[in-house]
């Protein structure tokens, strides 16, 4: 129960990785609001975490956002706190991905990558710092990717661009804010259990076959795994973590 009683936003809580994690922090006694564009989604979220046994005192909430809309992002925050009293601790995950090669990409593509994954994470934390600074201080997970900043691949320019100038944003916030008490580090998983780590057609068995031979353990990350990492992360127990870029890819970067 490292989070009871926390409050925690998780951006992007509606699926995958997001949601895997907001239960997490449910299961540890937090009260967690998941925001999204799709209001369906992130109820389901919260369908989940209510049927969950082992949500002992934990609740989440779903409010939608949209995290390329600075004032989205401010009335998010500000229902949170007015709500809360606080908030502890943002997980800053919602995210995009578009693949093609730097000359065939359209550029709305483009633009909409970096909209979504940079500005967005950059609009959460303009308005996420703030709050947590006036209640004495908070954590802020990034999600980057271990494409960017630590390996890149043809047809992914944009996601990787976006991912690492979440590395180099996340870095620099990190050591602008600790003075303040707000706490600041980067997630950086490579391919896991989601739908995203799934190429068009592919089924699970063929993606274990493919993935056996691209990344050194042999497997995708489970859910489990990436949601302990993040945890930590904003658990006291990295709590002289600051400014870290934390991969966990199966050693594929290694």
């Amino acid at each position: 129960m490292r989070f009871h009683d926390k409050v925690v936003l998780v951006t992007g809580g509606g699926s995958g990785i997001g949601r895997a994690v907001a239960l997490g922090f449910a299961r540890e006694g937090a009260q967690v609001v998941v925001s999204g564009r799709g209001r369906e989604a992130l109820e389901q979220t919260v369908k989940l975490a209510d049927a969950d046994a082992d949500t002992d005192g934990g609740r989440i909430a779903a409010l939608t956002a949209d995290v390329t809309d600075s004032a989205s992002v401010a009335a998010l925050v500000g229902e949170i706190v007015g709500r809360y009293g606080r908030l502890d601790v943002a997980v800053n995950n919602a995210g995009v991905l578009a693949t093609g090669k730097v000359a065939d990409q359209p550029e709305d593509d483009f633009a909409r990558v970096l909209d979504v994954n940079l500005t967005g994470v950059f609009l959460s934390m303009k308005h996420e710092i703030p709050a947590m600074v006036a209640g004495g201080g908070g954590v802020i997970v990034n999600f980057s990717s271990q494409i960017g900043a630590h390996k890149r691949l043809p047809g992914f320019g944009a996601y990787a661009a976006s991912k690492a100038a979440v590395t180099a944003l996340t870095r620099t916030a990190a050591l602008e804010y600790i003075g303040q008490g707000v706490r600041i580090n980067a997630f950086s998983p490579g391919s896991h259990d989601t739908s995203m780590s799934m190429r068009p057609g592919e089924t699970e068995a063929d993606r274990a076959e493919r993935v056996k031979g691209q990344v050194p353990a042999g497997r995708v990350g489970s859910l489990d795994e990436a949601t302990g990492t993040v945890l930590w992360l904003a658990s006291a127990d990295a709590g002289y973590v600051v400014g870290a870029d934390i991969v966990a890819d199966g050693g594929s970067t290694a």
